[in-house]
């Protein structure tokens, strides 16, 4: 590498992520595999439009690599289509909404303090002042029961043209039945934004939204699928012909939606993106994938329960998939950014999270938010979510003190260097 500052910031990430343990739910490492095929020469290429549909010449292995990408997602998720040229799970998002509605048509999705995504309609973004979202929440933040009956009370009243069924920070499985039996009701398109869980469901330990009649399905590509970032978008019926405008029509939904991300809203794919994405699918295709999966949930178990015995009030008071939320502000009397930033100085790096209709602001939240893909990753079990959790605990009541917070962070040191990544040589 010729940059040598480039190259010593690199190092210093490479350092930071060997010696200490990664928490962060929307994180994962990838495979050295996953690493070669985003920096190869396919990020020389420019190639706008589509497989057999391209607007430069030269794409003979970009068609091929794309196509490959294509037909392993589409065999991971049992879907009839599957663009995966969107850039990240935000502009995937934003390609169903421009693909299916008009300006002011309404969505009904998840509230963001109850466990939604920005992109679900959260007034700070783009989306929601173009379009109408109405927000849905959970019954019982004890158990994390969704409130069904005002969802359908709600679907009836303001006759939704998109019912989303998806999460950032909600810690257990929805009831896709549920929505789509609401859904249909209204005439809805059903959609599912599965960014944090597509692994656990390729996996087979989470439910898959297609079995319950959804028509689409959003994700990120990193995250518990374990892949580079980026997004996609799958969905059911059969492309036409993209460079004609169809009707809205759910038989459509394929071509409405390569239409909605180009042109419509991006330009040129990141081909050496999607190359790494070809190799991830690929990974997520073998037999020890599911062996993976599996343990991510059995992780998060006993970490949730460690955590509530060490004091921690936890949101739905557990999980059934891959991710945590405590109430920090309850259990300790303060704040996520505080946890947070403790938890940083000892090699734990999680995130600070609004809880279910906080009193407090988003930048000091009362919750954090934790997982474990990836240090499943790493090779770690049952037995490390104990140590993990005692360590919490410890710099929560020790974050006042230097000479402690020093002894728990070679501790950590120690620990993770026995777990090399899986891009190392």
């Amino acid at each position: 590498m010729i940059d040598e500052a480039v190259k010593k910031l690199i190092a210093a990430e490479e350092k930071r992520q060997r010696e200490g343990l990664e928490l962060i739910p929307s994180e994962n490492y990838v495979s050295r595999g996953v690493l070669e095929a985003m920096g190869s020469v396919f990020t020389n290429k420019y190639s706008e439009g589509y497989p057999g549909k391209r607007y430069y010449g030269g794409q003979e292995n970009t068609d091929q690599i794309e196509s490959l990408a294509i037909d392993r997602a589409k065999k991971l998720f049992k879907a009839d289509h599957a663009n995966v040229q969107s850039h990240a799970g935000a502009p995937a998002n934003e390609a169903v909404y421009f693909a299916w509605l008009e300006a002011g048509d309404t969505v009904l999705a998840m509230d963001l303090s109850h466990g939604g995504h920005l992109t679900h309609g959260a007034p700070v973004t783009r989306a929601a002042h173009t379009y109408n979202f109405i927000r849905y929440k959970m019954k019982n933040i004890e158990t994390g029961e969704i409130d069904y009956k005002e969802l359908r009370n709600l679907a009836l009243k303001y006759k939704p043209k998109i019912v989303l069924a998806g999460f950032s920070a909600y810690p257990r499985e929805l009831d896709y039945a549920k929505f789509a039996e609401i859904g249909n009701e209204v005439g809805a398109l059903l959609m599912a934004d599965m960014a944090h869980i597509a692994g656990l469901i390729v996996g087979g330990v989470a439910k898959n939204p297609f079995d319950y009649g959804f028509h689409v399905i959003t994700t990120t590509t990193h995250k518990t699928l374990r892949g580079p970032r980026g997004g996609m978008i799958l969905s059911r019926g059969v492309v036409s012909n993209p460079l004609k405008a169809p009707e809205k029509t759910l038989a459509n939904i394929p071509t409405l939606i390569d239409r909605a991300v180009f042109p419509g809203i991006q330009g040129g794919p990141l081909e050496h993106i999607i190359a790494a994405k070809a190799v991830a699918f690929g990974e997520a295709l073998r037999p020890e994938f599911k062996v993976y999966a599996k343990q991510i949930v059995k992780n998060a178990k006993v970490l949730a329960e460690a955590l509530l015995a060490h004091g921690f009030k936890l949101i739905t008071g557990g999980t059934s998939n891959h991710l945590i939320l405590a109430d920090v502000n309850k259990s300790f009397g303060i704040d996520g950014k505080v946890v947070e930033e403790a938890l940083d100085k000892v090699g734990l790096t999680l995130n600070k999270n609004a809880v279910p209709d906080d009193p407090l602001p988003p930048y000091r939240p009362s919750g954090i938010r934790l997982g474990t893909p990836a240090i499943t990753t790493r090779g770690l079990k049952e037995k490390d979510m104990q140590v993990i959790a005692d360590w919490m605990r410890q710099t929560i009541d020790r974050r006042d003190n230097p000479a402690k917070l020093k002894e728990l962070r070679e501790q950590v040191r120690t620990f993770a260097l026995k777990y090399p990544l899986p891009s190392d040589p």
